[in-house]
């Protein structure tokens, strides 16, 4: 495969970006990453003109795929030709903020933003000042974006900065304890639930390899915040609009967050970010309330539009049934796979997410379980192994996955997520010619 063009993008890109690149995950493909020229259907094609099925989607927010319906075409191209912007409301993002409001379970309102991260840093000062608290629960291998108060690692006795340039004293305040572990967060409530903000938490890790949750898990976040005047906090960054459809995530597992962070997929590709949730908790942020929060480029009308096209497209067009069934296909047919070539390996995801976890330790032969991504069965025979946790995941054959498996699959022309902690998406652009032949990818490269 030629990557010569590639190769001299990533040289210029040396001597300008800093490791060549905008966000680092980018440059986990060894030696250098591919470029990409431009987007096909469910397919990327990269500067030398080599074809990928793209399982990437852009880390998530592609719903649609790469080639977008004329309505969200025309949307776009109508609300950029009136000017890029203009430092006032408008009414599409009143449009876009209905919508949600209509189809959330828990959103009464929102604010919109301009990336997750900016969501998750909005929605950790908005509990603390409606709270008047300043601790926040955090999940360990949970991610929420590059912010000071969730950059940590450790556990709850001994947090400490997981980045350089993180000053300890934010991490004094922030409480990491383990998915799906009810024991360690009863303790920690217990300890210290009338300093506890919020509980921050993705309903599925989903930049952790997808780790879903055990039965209970978050009826118990719940009812503990509920008891100690804490907020429960839903990171809906990945899972909003792609896990429960129009839903999200908190309609699958049927439980109502009193704050959701979303983006993505709000945003139909564009940059976003959005905080929602309980007016009551809403209105604190200003002007309405005193927690501050601002922002030049939020609600802009062109990622509105692209937003909210996105979302009528999906409720008009049974977009969800078939990302969700094409999800189930790639599931099943990789366990299949797993089970004669690698039954040591879990696949995990649900809808439109999918993955395989190269772990260690879990049962070679079992007579039941999970046919279509882990569910976290008690009856399977492999719960007492798949993983349950970020740490789980992190003790996996992570280098595996990311030299071998990774570098295989682009070779036959798939192109999976840059490393074993990211998910991948299935848009509406993909076929089942795709899922075909991307399953017998797989059978070469395991």
């Amino acid at each position: 495969m030629n990557t010569e063009n590639s190769r001299e993008l990533y040289d210029r890109a040396l001597s300008v970006l800093p490791g060549g690149v905008n966000s680092p995950v980018r440059a986990a493909i060894q030696p250098y990453p591919f470029f990409v020229e431009r987007g096909d259907a469910g397919h990327v094609i990269d500067a030398d003109g080599n074809r990928y099925i793209d399982w990437v989607m852009g880390l998530g927010p592609l719903l649609l795929g790469h080639d977008l319906p004329q309505q969200v075409e025309s949307a776009i191209q109508k609300h950029a030709s009136a000017g890029p912007m203009y430092g006032t409301p408008t009414e599409i993002e009143v449009d876009l903020a209905e919508f949600v409001a209509r189809h959330v379970p828990s959103v009464e309102k929102i604010r919109f933003v301009n990336s997750g991260t900016e969501a998750t840093v909005s929605a950790v000062r908005l509990a603390r000042g409606y709270t008047g608290r300043k601790k926040i629960v955090v999940m360990q291998g949970g991610y929420h974006g590059a912010q000071e108060s969730t950059l940590v690692e450790g556990d709850s006795s001994e947090p400490k900065p997981s980045s350089n340039g993180v000053p300890r004293s934010f991490t004094d305040h922030t409480i990491p304890v383990p998915f799906n572990d009810t024991e360690a967060i009863e303790r920690v409530f217990e300890e210290k639930g009338d300093e506890i903000a919020g509980v921050l938490v993705e309903p599925i890790l989903a930049n952790k390899g997808i780790v879903s949750p055990v039965d209970g898990y978050h009826e118990t976040l719940r009812k503990l915040t509920r008891e100690h005047g804490s907020l429960l906090v839903f990171d809906e960054v990945i899972t909003g609009f792609r896990v429960g459809g129009l839903a999200c995530a908190q309609g699958k597992f049927d439980i109502t967050p009193d704050i959701t962070t979303f983006g993505k997929i709000i945003g139909g590709g564009f940059p976003v970010g959005a905080i929602g949730g309980r007016a009551e908790i809403i209105e604190s942020f200003t002007p309405s309330g005193d927690v501050f929060q601002a922002g030049t480029c939020s609600g802009h009308p062109v990622t509105m539009a692209a937003g909210l096209e996105t979302l009528t497209y999906a409720a008009e067009n049974d977009v969800y049934d078939h990302v969700n069934e094409l999800g189930d296909a790639l599931r099943r047919g990789l366990t299949d796979i797993c089970a004669d070539q690698a039954p040591e390996y879990t696949v995990v995801g649900t809808d439109s997410l999918f993955k395989v976890i190269f772990t260690r330790e879990t049962p070679v032969e079992a007579e039941s379980h999970c046919e279509a991504g882990c569910e976290q069965r008690t009856d399977c025979a492999r719960y007492t192994h798949c993983p349950k946790t970020g740490a789980d995941v992190a003790s996996a054959e992570v280098e595996r996955w990311n030299r071998l498996l990774w570098p295989a699959m682009r070779d036959q022309g798939v192109f999976l997520s840059q490393n074993q902690f990211e998910a991948q998406f299935v848009s509406v652009a993909h076929t089942e010619e795709d899922v075909e032949k991307t399953l017998e990818a797989y059978k070469h490269a395991l």
